[in-house]
């Protein structure tokens, strides 16, 4: 069975890391399920000057690839990705809001992304999340402690300096190859320390 992965996107600052991060896993021939908040629509809209479709649509067309790339309402309970039936390798939420860390925190899953959270945590799956914010709070720290020491990995939106980036798209390649690397999918989207 090929490898199933969900990417989850919020309303956080940083949604071109999601978009890089489709894009490279539909390169890889892996099935992503994405669900996107309601706040997540109109952030990635104004970041990047299109829709999520339209991004979603540029990426099929890139690629010559016959693997799932599905996007799901976040409205829709219903959906496959909200049953631990359906099975699912990985969960990646990024940008990541704290709004969202909040309610994984404590369990909430009042909506499809959250409820595929707490899905991918009670199957015992990789739960990343990529939190995109500054500066942090005591209470921003305390949730996202809570949830590392849960076994969820935190990623924050930090990139490396080391590889002399020249471009943002170099920054934003360095973050989504972290990503990368956190799942176990090879890449060599950004330049490593030797």
């Amino acid at each position: 069975m090929k490898r199933r992965i969900i990417v989850g996107i919020t309303g956080a600052s940083g949604s071109i890391y999601a978009i890089k991060l489709v894009e490279e896993l539909y390169k890889k021939e892996i099935d992503i399920y994405i669900v996107v908040s309601n706040d997540g629509l109109p952030v990635i809209e104004y970041e990047t000057g299109k829709s999520i479709d339209e991004h979603l649509d540029r990426i099929k067309k890139s690629y010559n690839n016959y693997n799932i790339m599905e996007r799901l309402d976040n409205g829709n309970l219903f959906e496959k990705i909200a049953s631990g039936s359906f099975k699912m390798d990985d969960m990646v939420i990024v940008p990541c809001s704290m709004n969202t860390v909040a309610n994984i925190s404590v369990g909430i899953s009042n909506t499809l992304l959250l409820r595929a959270s707490q899905v991918i945590l009670k199957e015992g799956k990789c739960l990343t999340l990529v939190p995109r914010e500054m500066p942090y709070s005591t209470i921003m720290l305390e949730n996202l402690t809570k949830l590392s020491k849960s076994g969820i990995a935190i990623l924050p939106a930090t990139p490396g300096f080391y590889g002399h980036p020249e471009t943002i798209d170099d920054l934003v390649n360095f973050v989504v190859g972290k990503i990368l690397d956190n799942l176990n999918i090879e890449n060599e989207i950004f330049k490593r320390w030797n």
